[in-house]
């Protein structure tokens, strides 16, 4: 498959390179890394509602991306890449076919990210091109979801036990994938700068981001590891703030996550809040700076308190089963307001690069419409890497 795939991508490009340089096409071929992901994704909702308003969350569809990386060897200092995605052409994610009024259809393929990396200064890496936009507010590459990208230049640089990261981007796709579509036009200047390093078993991150003439926005976290012997701990905290330019409200989100695993068993506690003024601090609802669950998530809700619980066992090499819940309250206008989901969630590991899970569970979601909403959630998922 993977020499398959290969020969599919990049023959072509091979066979110009060879009437431009006179290189055989074996030898181009030689210098290509390919990896990638093919996802299939089966997702149903089901809600009580008596008008469209209110069932909204309704959801019956097939899902399909794959996702191909190749990087191609230019010199020793320099290194193409390029990224194809099979799905959506508008944000990079899964093309979805609705099962029941719809018919199959086909998957556009298109070009994601373009770009040419440079190592030739000593433990530096140099991205100059059309790139995924990999800062805390986003998410540069997701086999299964959307992607945030962007054409400009990333710089990373190690000094001593402190990662260094800077970057400018002169045109970005955030208009149209994320969660803050409505206040971009996809040309906005976008300017980052952030410092990674550890002090023992904690490792900590700072970073700035500034979008001209939109916002600005800095987070901070820390994450540590502990093991107990018969109990490991993982510990984290993450706090972001995003102040919209010409506003006087502040966006903030802060979270404390918590993991334990002891044997075959695992838990997690993770809670979170908002300001009272707004509550969107991640351009991505996956992204490092917000919080998700699975069709509950705290970015961009405002005066928000948010609860994760879950539970799982690693019943065989293969299976892992879990429960989760998560709870949500939110204040509107004068009032409080609850949403919640519990799930089950049986995941399967076939080999080390196929697998899958299968969720099933119920939510609820007040003042929808004015009403409440319960309903009936379900999905399928499938996956291999190459």
């Amino acid at each position: 498959m993977k020499k398959f795939a290969k020969m599919s991508l990049v023959a072509a490009v091979a066979v110009a390179g060879t009437v431009a340089s006179a290189q055989p096409l074996a030898e181009a071929i030689k210098n290509v890394d390919v990896s990638g992901t093919v996802v299939y994704r089966y997702d149903d909702r089901n809600y009580d509602a008596s008008s469209a308003a209110t069932a909204k969350g309704d959801l019956s569809k097939n899902n399909y991306k794959i996702a191909i990386t190749a990087k191609s060897k230019v010199n020793d200092d320099v290194t193409a890449v390029t990224r194809f995605i099979v799905g959506s052409s508008t944000d990079a994610g899964f093309v979805g076919l609705d099962y029941v009024s719809g018919a199959d259809g086909q998957a556009d393929v298109t070009l994601s990210n373009v770009y040419f990396s440079y190592t030739g200064i000593a433990n530096t890496t140099v991205n100059v091109g059309k790139q995924g936009l990999t800062t805390p507010w986003t998410v540069a590459i997701d086999s299964d979801g959307n992607e945030q990208t962007g054409t400009g230049i990333l710089a990373l640089t190690n000094v001593g036990p402190v990662t260094i990261a800077g970057a400018y981007f002169n045109q970005h796709n955030l208009n149209a994938s994320g969660e803050a579509k409505t206040l971009l036009k996809g040309y906005e200047d976008i300017a980052t700068l952030g410092v990674m390093g550890n002090i023992g078993p904690v490792a900590l991150d700072a970073w700035y981001l500034d979008m001209d003439d939109v916002f600005d926005s800095f987070t901070l976290g820390v994450s540590s590891k502990i093991d107990l012997d018969a109990v490991q701990l993982t510990l984290g905290a993450r706090h972001t703030e995003l102040d919209l330019d010409g506003s006087s409200k502040d966006n903030s989100l802060t979270k404390i996550m918590l993991g334990a695993k002891m044997g075959i068993f695992g838990a997690k506690l993770n809670y979170g809040w908002t300001d009272s003024d707004g509550g969107l601090t991640a351009l991505d609802n996956d992204a490092k700076t917000g919080m998700q669950g699975w069709t509950v998530q705290l970015n961009g809700v405002a005066d928000a308190e948010y609860l994760q619980v879950g539970v799982n066992a690693q019943v065989l090499d293969s299976l892992n089963l879990a429960v989760n819940y998560h709870k949500l309250d939110k204040e509107i206008g004068n009032s409080d307001f609850t949403d919640e989901e519990l799930y089950l969630q049986a995941t399967y590991k076939m080999s080390k690069n196929f697998g899958g899970y299968l969720r099933f569970g119920q939510n609820e979601f007040e003042h929808v419409g004015d009403k409440d909403q319960d309903g009936t959630i379900g999905r399928i998922q499938v996956q291999y890497s190459f």
